[in-house]
């Protein structure tokens, strides 16, 4: 099986959203674009640097022939992640503190404030007659009882209004807010991987998660397909209960070790009723707004 900077190096190449914790202010717009639309070049005019994107360049004909292979080779394997810088970036969300239990799993992405968090919602809100789960903390790089960075707080929860009311798996997304530990925010620490939005189907991404019962990440890689119009599936076996939230990292750049982030975990069945078949919502401009949000109270 191929390490996991290997799989990742393979993956190289609505309306707008009323949703806020409560109390907070609304998002910053957003322009239109659908999902079986062609993603639209260049930056979002909201994100700060490459933060945000909306499509990255096509990679050259060796190149996709390259995925091609890695894909039929290893893709659909699921295997032990190693730590590494990329793996860093991903983390394990407790209950309490690092010596509860772990539920579910988050990741870094970049953004002004360097303190963001993606997750699925239905990690940190029940839904439609539920709450807030609050009393979390986030740990990245968690390894067997090891924190080799820390735990980092959960400062403040963004997530779609349209969740809140009614559980919309389309909607199974949520921005987390984290405190600094030793005055540094965790994206100064560790670096973060850009949110791609409209990014499209039949990506090939790289999975990295936390299993509820397991004390190490797990990873995997493949190509996506089409749930719905507004639901990503992939084959990626044994990603169980745990791995909510996990990220799904596209046009990976060796040189800087970051990819782009184009879903996570959820959704569809709350991420899949198997464990060999996950799902994750669209990322689109709904998505985009919940990220703004969170850039707005300091993320």
């Amino acid at each position: 099986m191929a390490t996991v900077a290997a799989l990742m190096a393979s993956c190289g190449s609505g309306s707008t959203a009323a949703s806020s914790t409560p109390s907070s202010p609304g998002p910053a717009s957003a322009g239109q674009a659908g999902p079986a639309g062609t993603p639209g070049a260049g930056l979002s005019a909201s994100a700060s640097g490459e933060a945000v994107v909306r499509s990255v360049p096509s990679p050259s004909p060796w190149a996709e022939q390259r995925l091609a292979r890695a894909v039929s080779n290893h893709g659909g394997k699921t295997a032990t992640a190693p730590a590494n810088r990329v793996t860093a970036r991903v983390g394990a969300i407790f209950a309490h503190s690092g010596k509860g239990d772990h539920f579910c799993t988050g990741s870094v992405v970049q953004s002004q404030g360097q303190s963001i968090v993606v997750t699925a919602a239905h990690c940190v809100h029940s839904g439609k007659g539920g709450g807030y789960n609050t009393d979390i903390v986030f740990v990245p790089g968690y390894r067997d009882g090891t924190e080799p960075q820390g735990e980092w707080p959960i400062r403040s929860i963004v997530v779609d209004q349209r969740w809140i009311d009614s559980s919309d798996a389309d909607l199974d997304v949520a921005f987390l807010v984290l405190g600094t530990v030793q005055d540094k925010p965790i994206a100064s620490v560790l670096g973060g991987n850009r949110l791609g939005v409209n990014f499209g189907f039949g990506r090939t991404v790289a999975l990295t998660g936390y299993p509820a019962n397991a004390g190490e990440p797990i990873a995997c890689f493949n190509t996506t397909s089409q749930q719905s119009d507004h639901q990503m599936k992939i084959a990626c076996p044994a990603f169980p209960g745990g791995t909510s939230g996990s990220p799904w990292l596209t046009a990976f750049d060796r040189a800087t070790g970051t990819g782009t982030v184009i879903g996570v975990i959820g959704g569809y069945q709350q991420g899949g009723d198997t464990p060999d078949v996950s799902y994750s919502p669209y990322f689109d401009d709904d998505v985009l707004a919940l990220y703004n949000q969170a850039v707005a109270e300091g993320g």
